[in-house]
C-alpha cells in the first residue's frame, strides 16, 4: 500500500487566499470550484511541483499518460474524497487531430503552446466547501521503498504547512482591497465582425447541403497587461464563479479558467458528461432576467442544438460504456450564473469492464458541445472557417486520480497568459436557422467576464 499522510483542519481562510501561498511554488494548480454551492461544488484541489511532467505536441497523450499511471496506485479511502493525489494538466483540443488523423489540418498553430502538459502530483491540498475543512494530503510518490517514501512524505508535508501557516497570518488577501481595474489595452480579434457574419453564413450552407447538423464556430481575442496571472485569475472567479474554475501553471504560460462547463467524470465505474448548449446575458432588473430566461427556455433553435449534442455525447459514450447503461438524467436543465443563463443535460453511463478513463478520453475528446454534429465533418469545418488553431480552446483541464477517478472540464470561459499577452476564444453552435448576428452577439455576451477582468475595452 502506498504511504501517505493525511490531515484534515478547520477551514479559516478563503479558497483563494490559500491558492495565493501555493502560487509562488513551481507548477502550482488550482482547481477551483468557486461556485461551491452543491454536490457539483463541494471540493477545491490545489497543488504544487509535480515529481514528473509531460508534454507532447501532435501525439496522442493517452497511452503515454496510462503507462506512467500504472506505476502508482492509491486505495479509494472510505471518507470519499475524490483525489488525493495524481495527474493534472489538459489536453488541448488540438490533441483531437492526433486521435482523428484523417483531418486535415489548415488553420495556422500560431501560440507556441504544447498539446497537451500534464504534471504527476504527490502533495495536495483539499477543500471541502460542504463541511468548511482543509485536508493537506503528501504521498510518498514516486519512491517505491517505504523509508525513502516516508521521508519523502512528511519532507513534502511540513513544506505545505509551513506555507499554509503564512494565510493565517495574513488578515488580507493581497489585492483585495483594490478597486476595479482602468482599462489596460483594446482588445484585437482574429475576425473582423464582417468575417465572422460572413463564415456563419458559409457554415450554414454546409448544413443546407446535408454535411453537418451544426458547428461551432469561435473567435479568439488578444490583449497586453501588466497584471499577474493570480490577479487576473481573482478578477475572473468574483465577476464568473463556476463549478469547474481552474488554474494552472506550467512555467512558461498559464490558464485562467471559469469554464461552467464538466467534460467527463469519473467515479468508480460510472462515467458522467454535462454538455452546454443555449445562452442568454443576464439581465439588469429582476424583470429582464426573467425575460432572457424565458426566452432561453422557449428558444426551439437551443432546444435542438441541445438536443443534437445529447444524441452525440450518447454515441461517444456508447463506445466505451455498456450500451444499456447510456442515460440521459436530465435533458435540459436552466443554470443560473453572474453574467449568463446557460442550458445543460447531464448523461451518465458504466464503463465496460475492459476499458479504462484513458479508452474513454481517447472516445469522447473533443467535446461534442464544442465541435458540432457529426463530430469529425464538424473539425473539418471548423479548420476550414477559423483563421488560426485553437491550442488549448475547448480541450479540457483537471485530474487523474492515483486512485482511479478523474474528473475534467471543458475549456471555455478560459483565457492563456504567456508573458504579457492574454489570448480568449468564444464561439457558439451554428445551426440551419441561426441569425449570423445574433451568433456573433452571443460570442460577446460570453466574452464579458473575461472582458470585464482584464479590464480591456471592446
Amino acid at each position: 500500500m502506498a504511504y501517505y499522510i493525511l490531515k484534515s483542519y478547520k477551514l479559516k481562510a478563503d479558497a483563494f487566499r490559500i491558492f495565493q501561498a501555493l502560487s509562488v511554488t513551481r507548477h502550482s494548480f488550482f482547481l477551483d470550484s468557486s461556485l461551491n454551492s452543491g454536490h457539483l461544488g463541494r471540493y477545491s484541489f490545489l497543488g504544487m511541483e509535480p515529481f514528473s511532467v509531460f508534454k507532447l505536441d501532435a501525439a496522442d497523450p493517452f497511452g503515454k499518460l496510462r503507462e506512467a499511471m500504472d506505476k502508482y496506485k492509491m486505495p479509494v479511502l472510505k471518507n470519499g474524497i475524490p483525489f488525493l493525489g495524481g495527474a493534472v494538466g489538459y489536453f488541448g483540443y488540438d490533441v483531437g487531430f492526433a486521435l482523428e488523423k484523417k483531418i486535415k489540418m489548415r488553420a495556422k498553430a500560431d501560440l507556441g503552446i504544447p498539446d497537451c502538459f500534464v504534471g504527476l502530483y504527490n502533495t495536495t491540498v483539499i477543500i471541502d466547501h460542504l463541511k468548511q475543512l482543509l485536508y493537506i494530503c503528501a504521498l510518498g510518490f514516486p519512491e517505491k521503498n517505504l523509508r525513502p517514501a516516508e521521508a519523502l512524505a512528511k519532507s513534502n508535508f511540513k513544506k505545505v504547512r509551513c506555507l499554509l501557516s503564512r494565510v493565517s497570518q495574513e488578515k488580507k488577501s493581497a489585492g483585495e482591497n483594490r478597486q476595479s481595474p482602468k482599462i489596460i489595452t483594446s482588445l484585437d480579434s482574429n475576425f473582423s465582425k464582417d468575417a465572422y457574419l460572413a463564415a456563419v453564413k458559409k457554415a450554414k450552407g454546409y448544413i443546407r447541403r446535408g454535411d453537418i447538423y451544426q458547428v461551432n464556430l469561435s473567435q479568439r481575442f488578444q490583449a497586453r497587461t501588466k497584471l499577474s496571472g493570480p490577479e487576473i485569475y481573482r478578477r475572473l472567479r468574483q465577476i464568473s464563479p463556476s463549478y469547474f474554475s481552474a488554474y494552472l501553471d506550467t512555467g512558461e504560460f498559464a490558464i485562467l479558467s471559469s469554464s461552467p462547463e464538466r467534460f467527463l467524470k469519473l467515479e468508480g465505474r460510472m462515467v458522467t458528461t454535462r454538455p452546454m448548449k443555449g445562452t442568454r446575458p443576464r439581465g439588469n432588473s429582476q424583470s429582464q432576467d426573467r425575460s432572457f430566461k424565458e426566452e432561453l427556455l422557449k428558444s426551439a433553435k437551443d432546444k435542438a442544438e441541445l438536443t443534437m449534442i445529447v444524441d452525440l455525447e450518447r454515441n461517444d459514450l456508447g463506445r466505451v460504456c455498456h450500451y444499456d447503461s447510456v442515460r440521459v438524467r436530465r435533458l435540459r436543465e436552466l443554470e443560473k450564473y453572474q453574467t449568463v443563463f446557460q442550458t445543460t443535460a447531464s448523461i451518465s453511463g458504466r464503463l465496460h469492464k475492459d476499458k479504462d478513463r484513458f479508452d474513454l478520453l481517447r472516445a469522447c475528446f473533443p467535446g461534442g458541445s464544442i465541435t458540432g454534429c457529426p463530430k469529425i465533418r464538424a473539425m473539418e469545418i471548423i479548420e476550414e472557417l477559423e483563421p488560426a488553431r485553437r491550442s488549448i480552446y475547448t480541450g479540457a483541464l483537471g485530474y487523474l486520480s492515483f486512485s482511479g477517478g478523474m474528473d475534467f472540464n471543458i475549456l471555455i470561459r478560459t483565457i492563456l497568459k504567456k508573458k504579457e499577452r492574454l489570448y480568449f476564444s468564444v464561439g457558439g453552435g451554428i445551426v440551419a436557422d441561426s441569425d449570423p448576428l445574433a451568433e456573433y452577439e452571443e460570442t460577446l455576451v460570453k466574452a464579458r467576464a473575461m472582458i470585464e477582468s482584464i479590464g480591456a475595452a471592446q
